[in-house]
Formats: structure tokens, C-alpha cells, sequence
């Protein structure tokens, strides 16, 4: 039979609250979409790139 031991066990860290989606709170808007796109041409040209290396 197994002693039992006086040091409690550990308790698991409790979860915590979930955090506000940033992307979520903030409307689509027509302006805010196309800066989105504007922003991102360099990686679309970069995907491009790497697409046209592969064929």
C-alpha cells in the first residue's frame, strides 16, 4: 500500500479570462480593407514569386 503524503499536490494554473480579438472589434470597412490590401502587395509578390520558381 502506497504512503500517503502530507504535501498537497499541485494545483493546475486556473485559465485565464479571454482577451479581446483586436481584428474582430474593429468594423470592415471599404477604406480599411483596401489599406489592408494596399499594405500587403509586397507579400503577395513575394508568394508570386516563389509560386512561379516552383512550376
Amino acid at each position: 500500500m502506497p504512503q500517503s503524503t502530507s504535501t498537497p499536490l499541485p494545483q493546475p494554473t486556473p485559465a485565464a479570462p479571454p482577451q479581446p480579438n483586436r481584428i474582430l472589434t474593429q468594423p470592415a470597412t471599404i477604406t480599411a480593407c483596401r489599406a489592408d490590401y494596399e499594405a500587403a502587395a509586397h507579400i503577395r509578390a513575394t508568394l508570386a514569386a516563389q509560386e512561379t520558381r516552383r512550376r
